[in-house]
């Protein structure tokens, strides 16, 4: 599958400044399938190194993390020649082992003329340990998602309606309406399928959307998985509940996390670890709120935050959504169509390189996300259909007259009293 990560790992390739790249991301995203596809396209050969699965390498480096010495071995073991600026070497499931992520420092240091990727899906957690020396200032790092629904369309051999969407973004003219409800049909199917590969795969091999529930189960299992093995008893048990909690939290009217909704008396010293693990290793996407003054980044509070699960259609599954029901053009008021609306577009803002975060006033108005734009602060007010009347965006406005404002919803294109109005399926044009 094509994915918008490939134009990244070009930059890295060709850039003079280039250091050791760790690419980051939740398991199952796609990372070593398409390192691997970018080795063998811009490469004569790839040296590959699984932590987890080569035991034989893995020791070789624990004897000694000198770039020379490891490039040696890695030659003596693969029986291929390491040739500078033609071999990429590939450290897969680096955080299996601490000498070898370690190493990539010696690399840059030593050896900066080697092309070295390196990823893991738990990084995030073991660069977190007190024992991990992690290479700071001398690799370069990039963060790697599920297909978006931009990404989603190429695989379906969609490109055509990305010019057309990208074109009426710009201009902010209607879409015809054929093609807008055709539009909306594939991101309701998106919102199903949702993005990880393998997910992706089964759906384009079998076009049935009901043949990829149990490729969304096995990877929600899997997650699990990691849960209790990366964790001790307790604490997996935390990180479990915390998990569970997801679909409970965002039912509710006022979809800030709770930690007493996860279970009686628990509070944030107890379970804020969970979180942190659950974000660290890329399972879920944390938004804080924030006050709409520059740098949100600095304004945010750190005791309130949502939680949305990084891939929509994964969290379709966790929850339990009626699959027919969401495919619908007009959903049934019993559909909770908020919260898996908001999934999407806070996934899609993240694929796009944006902290995301949301306003509230007093309880009495909420803006559902907030984006940093240069000198800008962007309000982005999401509905899960064509009725877009919402009056905590008109008093935002009113308090604090951004430049502009965004509206997503199920209508067509049109900008009016200065609020841009984006069809979800156009969420990756921001």
């Amino acid at each position: 599958m094509e994915r918008e990560i490939i134009k990244k790992l070009i930059e890295w390739k060709t850039s003079k400044a280039r250091k050791p790249l760790i690419v980051h991301g939740a398991r199952q995203v796609g990372k070593t399938y398409i390192i691997k596809e970018f080795g063998k396209k811009f490469y004569e050969n790839v040296i590959y190194v699984n932590f987890e699965t080569n035991k034989e390498v893995s020791e070789q480096i624990d004897e000694s993390i000198d770039a020379k010495y490891i490039i040696n071995k890695l030659e003596l073991f693969y029986g291929e020649k390491i040739l500078p600026e033609k071999t990429l070497i590939f450290f897969d499931e680096i955080q299996a082992n601490e000498r070898a992520l370690t190493s990539l420092k010696y690399f840059c240091e030593d050896a900066p003329e080697y092309h070295i990727i390196a990823a893991g899906s738990l990084l995030g957690i073991a660069i977190n340990r007190e024992n991990y020396s992690f290479p700071v200032g001398k690799v370069q790092m990039i963060d790697m998602y599920p297909l978006s629904f931009k990404e989603f369309l190429i695989a379906l051999g969609r490109e055509n309606l990305i010019k057309e969407i990208q074109k009426h973004f710009e201009s902010n003219e209607r879409m015809d309406n054929d093609i807008h409800e055709l539009c909306l049909k594939l991101y309701r199917t998106y919102l199903v399928v949702g993005g990880m590969p393998e997910v992706v795969k089964t759906y384009l091999d079998e076009e049935k959307v009901i043949a990829t529930l149990d490729v969304q189960a096995m990877i929600l299992d899997s997650y699990v998985r990691d849960m209790t093995k990366y964790a001790d008893a307790s604490e997996s048990n935390r990180i479990i509940a915390a998990f569970d909690s997801i679909p409970v939290q965002l039912a509710k009217e006022n979809q800030k996390f709770q930690y007493k909704v996860i279970s009686k008396g628990a509070t944030s010293s107890l379970f804020g670890p969970a979180i942190l693990w659950l974000k660290n290793s890329g399972i879920v996407n944390q938004v804080f709120k924030t006050e709409s003054e520059l740098p949100l980044e600095m304004h945010k509070d750190l005791s309130a935050f949502k939680l949305y699960m990084s891939d929509v259609g994964l969290f379709v599954n966790k929850a339990r959504y009626p699959l027919y029901q969401i495919d619908l053009s007009t959903q049934p008021t019993m559909i909770s169509m908020g919260p898996l609306t908001e999934h999407y577009v806070a996934n899609e803002l993240r694929i796009n390189g944006y902290e995301t975060y949301y306003w509230e006033s007093n309880g009495i108005a909420e803006v559902d996300f907030l984006i940093q734009k240069e000198m800008d602060i962007i309000p982005i007010e999401v509905k899960s259909n064509i009725h877009t009347k919402s009056r905590s965006l008109d008093l935002y406005m009113k308090r604090y007259h951004p430049n502009y404002a965004i509206r997503i919803s199920e209508k067509n294109f049109g900008f009016e009293n200065n609020i841009k109005s984006v069809p979800l399926y156009a969420t990756f044009c921001i």
